[in-house]
């Protein structure tokens, strides 16, 4: 059986039509015999074309979602070996109120020297979901700001062709 590995690289500026991308998937499954399997990954799943994600071109959907705070125990766990610990409150509140990866998550419990104790990554953990939760607050407000502004451009414009 014959493997082959196909490196995909969009530029940014570069257009791909829809049609050139299914092209692109159908060919690569009629290119060989036998099975394949080719991963396709995307933050906004819903801006993307059904004729892409329909059954048959694109048969497994996987959401990978952000960590919970059971996920968060068994990552402790994991690198940390601590079952409960004070600060777990704060991080579980924390965790309902932002999003974090796993990954993100490990990251930041991982003990980056030998002198670094519970205490001091799971305070890593804790600042690293606040800074979280203040650039995701900093976003929507941003967005909230340049949405009124599209709609005061719209007002502005009737008004203009009113008048």
């Amino acid at each position: 059986m014959e493997s082959y590995v196909v490196f995909v690289v969009l530029f940014c500026g570069v257009q791909v039509t829809l049609s050139e991308l299914l092209n692109f998937i159908d060919g690569l499954w009629s290119a060989c015999g036998g099975e394949r399997l080719i991963v396709f990954t995307t933050n906004y799943i819903e801006k993307l074309d059904p004729a892409l994600i329909r059954r048959g071109r694109m048969d497994k959907h996987i959401e990978l979602s952000y960590c919970s705070f059971m996920g968060f125990k068994v990552l402790a766990n994991n690198y940390l070996k601590v079952e409960n610990h004070p600060m777990f409150d704060t991080i579980q509140r924390l965790m309902e109120e932002t999003n974090m990866t796993p990954t993100d998550v490990a990251e930041n419990l991982m003990p980056k020297s030998p002198f670094d104790d519970i205490d001091k990554c799971l305070s890593s953990l804790i600042q690293a979901l606040q800074e979280t939760k203040e650039e995701a607050k900093k976003k929507k407000a941003e967005e909230s700001f340049r949405a009124c502004l599209v709609w005061n451009q719209i007002v502005l414009t009737v008004l203009l062709y009113i008048i």
